[in-house]
């Protein structure tokens, strides 16, 4: 089988290029248009794999896609390049627009005229997977849970775009049969993930000794998802899963964003104590950011009943390893504080 994946890089894209070196015999191209989260060095450990290649482009240059898709001949298209950060996109929505939705449509165009070029067999196999986010859904009461049926209401212009990119791939399933397959997710955290995201963002101030900011008082609710549990859902669904079908994806996890940095702030605790006392004095509560939901919770049940897929790894036991990783790491993530443009990586007060 070969698998191709937009936006193998990033934090999820590059955990399931690393799950499928490391577990299958598959082959993988990795494109990708390096933009400021993706981290080639995240994929280091199979750079030096025969089955695995990068091609460095953007999804929405149709020519390189039309010649990437013609030479690599993919089984499995995993689709993850996105624009992905909720403020990001609150304060700059332009790069959210043209990627997730110029750059899904664009690809979906052309995987319909290199699916419809293949043989009758091939036709049969080949996957169009989308991976998209459970925050299309929009905020929860205090009960209840997401499923695949649940009617979308976006708050964010980040939302709002991958929401626009599911109807179309969705459109592109019923219209012209192109076989295609949804993942909506609950937040990932893990190894390797961009520091301008809660947990890593904390663990990084935590140890320059600076706030902690939270917004409000800290009592938004996410499901929480150890990232390599992601990439073998993902892995799960393009191989078992049901043409035209949506999955949700979601820990098992619900936690307050207050719990969240809590138990980081432990896990420092721990690991590396403070010299001066704990981690979570450093807490400090800001003014809240508009279009942020107030609880997500996501229901993966049909994922597991129908596909036998369940998560591995619990919070506390994920969060751990996820604060090992970074105190071990420093040669990773040092690096992206002092070369990104964002202002959101710069550990001051």
């Amino acid at each position: 089988m070969n698998v191709l994946v937009t936006g193998g890089s990033g934090f999820i894209g590059s955990a399931l290029i690393r799950h499928l070196i490391a577990n299958t015999d598959y082959h993988v191209c990795n494109f990708d248009k390096l933009t400021y989260a993706a981290t080639l060095s995240s994929l280091d450990s199979v750079e030096g794999s025969s089955r695995y290649r990068f091609v460095q482009g953007d999804i929405c240059d149709r020519g390189l896609v039309d010649r990437v898709l013609a030479d690599f001949r993919p089984t499995v298209i995993v689709h993850l390049a996105a624009e992905s950060h909720v403020d990001r996109s609150i304060d700059v929505p332009d790069d959210f627009i043209w990627t997730n939705v110029i750059g899904t449509f664009t690809l979906l165009q052309a995987a319909l005229h290199y699916w419809r070029g293949l043989d009758a067999a091939e036709r049969q196999t080949f996957r169009f997977h989308h991976v998209s986010t459970g925050e299309v859904y929009g905020s929860l009461p205090d009960h209840g849970h997401f499923a695949e049926r649940s009617a979308y209401d976006p708050r964010s212009p980040y939302s709002a775009s991958k929401a626009s990119s599911d109807h179309l791939v969705r459109t592109w399933w019923h219209a012209y049969r192109l076989p295609t397959l949804i993942t909506n997710c609950s937040n990932n955290y893990g190894p390797f993930q961009f520091p301008e995201q809660l947990i890593p963002l904390m663990i990084l101030r935590a140890l320059a000794g600076v706030s902690l900011p939270i917004y409000g008082n800290g009592s938004n609710i996410r499901d929480w998802l150890f990232v390599d549990d992601h990439a073998r859902a993902l892995h799960c669904v393009f191989e078992k899963g049901v043409p035209g079908e949506t999955y949700n994806i979601g820990g098992n996890s619900e936690r307050r964003i207050i719990d969240v940095v809590e138990t980081v702030c432990s896990a420092l605790d721990t690991l590396k104590c403070r010299p001066d006392g704990h981690h979570r004095q450093l807490i400090a509560f800001v003014s809240g950011q508009t279009g942020h939901d107030q609880r997500s919770a996501t229901d993966a049940s049909k994922l597991r009943h129908q596909l036998g897929w369940v998560p591995h790894v619990d919070f506390e036991q994920g969060i751990a390893s996820t604060v090992r990783w970074y105190l071990a790491n420093q040669d990773w993530w040092a690096p992206l504080l002092a070369g990104s443009p964002t202002q959101r990586l710069v550990l001051v007060a």
